[in-house]
């Protein structure tokens, strides 16, 4: 990642308001995106509103951050979870059986629901949103920020 891709990034994080990562995944390590969050240009026009990770059916979902059960059910024929979080926030999980029921409060990295066929991926995935009142964020914002280090370069002809 270049050092502009990394200062966009976090100015990004910065205006859009999201909290500070709180160092759960929703799926175990390696996380491999299969679709990227591409926001729309408007309320109502094509984008994506978060992003789809790979993972295989039965993958078990976690809790990002504290926070109590926004939603748990069926939406268009798929299971849906969303989570309020302690900040304002709200994530969602799709499709998914959820293992937790509307109202109960879930803690960071607590098992939420089971990842279950009937993605939009060609493969199954989970696709993971974050929403600030009614405006999409990018959730991958909530994920453990990696510690960047800039080192001094050797001059040419230096030691």
């Amino acid at each position: 990642m270049t050092i502009l891709t990394t200062l966009l990034f976090a100015l990004f994080l910065a205006l859009t308001g999201a909290a500070a990562a709180p160092g759960v995944r929703p799926l175990p390590p390696p996380l491999t995106v299969a679709r990227w969050w591409d926001p729309p240009p408007t309320p109502y026009a094509a984008g994506h509103r978060g992003v789809d990770l790979s993972a295989p059916v039965g993958s078990e979902l976690r809790a990002v951050a504290d926070g109590r059960v926004h939603y748990a059910g069926q939406v268009a024929g798929r299971g849906v979870l969303s989570l309020a979080l302690a900040n304002g926030l709200r994530t969602t999980y799709e499709p998914v059986r959820p293992l937790v029921a509307e109202g109960r409060l879930v803690r960071a990295g607590q098992v939420v629901a089971v990842l279950t066929e009937g993605s939009h991926c060609p493969a199954p995935c989970l696709h993971w949103g974050l929403l600030a009142g009614e405006t999409y964020l990018n959730p991958l914002s909530l994920l453990p920020r990696p510690t960047v280090r800039l080192l001094p370069s050797s001059a040419p002809g230096g030691p």
